[in-house]
């Protein structure tokens, strides 16, 4: 079965989003062509089917609601050795805050290991659900760039799926914490300020308790309830660069709007430092080049000079007559 796609929806009376779900165990040709639809219309859409175990994402997400349970005063004697956030609200290094606390990660097992023995009173077994964890949603974000590539019919299939299999990929996973809103303090809250994911595909999962919004092409912030049987994926920066302007990179804001207690699992694919990122393959005498090619390094430079909610792509647009097809 591929669940189709619902309508693009531009009306402020709508009070949430039917994101696209599409069934990764159907027909493989109506699957891609579902992704790159949903890719160009939405820049979000969820997955069913995914092969993900339930076993894998329930330990994770036991993982890290303990994690977060510690008492401030753990969290703030872990600092230095965790300098990426736990027990902090500042988001970036430019001024950024929300109501979050949260931890981010590097990929590699040795990464996740030695940040284990920091923080965890049973390191063995963060370690093995955080590994477990990044190894599955990793297989998946492939599956997906694969799928997409043949959509697109690039010539190589493997062409985005080789960036975040790569060894030195720059991939992160980062764990969100957004704490209740207490009954003296009911106004909603922004947990995690408007942006963009700055790489090629981010793999989200939340513990059931909404939040995540997205902006519509009129502006309009619209909820998008949480799918218990499914992932979220959304394009980032590099694959809207990548596809030369035919994905798109959609912003979206996390709230604290609820009396629980909402964690999200946020896998972000990301290319190796010394990648170049073109979208020439895509590029038509209809379709010229947006984007001049650049490193996911250079990129990632730009980004840390940036606010969470500042336009990046548009540092690499170039003039069309720059570049000539043929």
């Amino acid at each position: 079965m591929v669940v189709g796609l619902p309508n693009p929806i531009k009306s402020e009376s709508i009070q949430f989003i039917e994101l696209p779900v599409i069934d990764l165990l159907a027909e493989r040709l109506n699957v891609s062509s579902l992704i790159i639809k949903a890719c160009e219309q939405f820049g979000f859409f969820q997955v069913i089917n995914h092969g993900v175990s339930e076993d894998t994402v329930a330990q994770m997400e036991q993982q890290g609601l303990d994690f977060f349970a510690k008492p401030v005063c753990e969290k703030q004697r872990a600092g230095p050795a965790t300098p990426f956030g736990y027990g902090r609200k500042n988001i970036g290094v430019n001024g950024d805050v929300g109501e979050v606390e949260y931890l981010l990660l590097d990929t590699s097992s040795l990464s996740i290991s030695q940040i284990s023995n920091s923080i965890s009173n049973d390191p063995k077994m963060f370690s093995s659900g955080v590994s477990s964890y990044i190894e599955a949603v990793t297989g998946l974000a492939c599956k997906i760039l694969d799928l997409m590539a043949e959509g697109l019919r690039v010539h190589d299939a493997s062409a985005f799926s080789r960036m975040i299999r790569a060894v030195e990929s720059d991939s992160i996973f980062r764990l969100n914490h957004y704490p209740p809103i207490l009954c003296k303090d009911n106004n909603t809250k922004v947990g995690f300020g408007e942006h963009t994911d700055p790489q090629i595909l981010t793999i989200l999962r939340s513990n059931g308790v909404g939040g995540l919004q997205i902006a519509l092409a009129d502006g309009v912030w619209v909820p998008a309830p949480p799918n218990p049987n499914a992932f979220c994926v959304n394009v980032g920066d590099v694959l809207q660069a990548m596809t030369n302007g035919r994905f798109k990179s959609v912003r979206h804001r996390a709230l604290r709007n609820s009396y629980k207690p909402r964690m999200s699992m946020a896998y972000f694919g990301a290319p190796p430092l010394h990648a170049w990122l073109t979208s020439a393959e895509l590029v038509t005498p209809q379709k010229p080049l947006l984007y001049r090619p650049f490193t996911w390094g250079e990129f990632k430079n730009a980004l840390y000079s940036l606010r969470l909610g500042d336009n990046r792509l548009h540092l690499f647009k170039i003039h069309n007559s720059e570049y000539k097809v043929g």
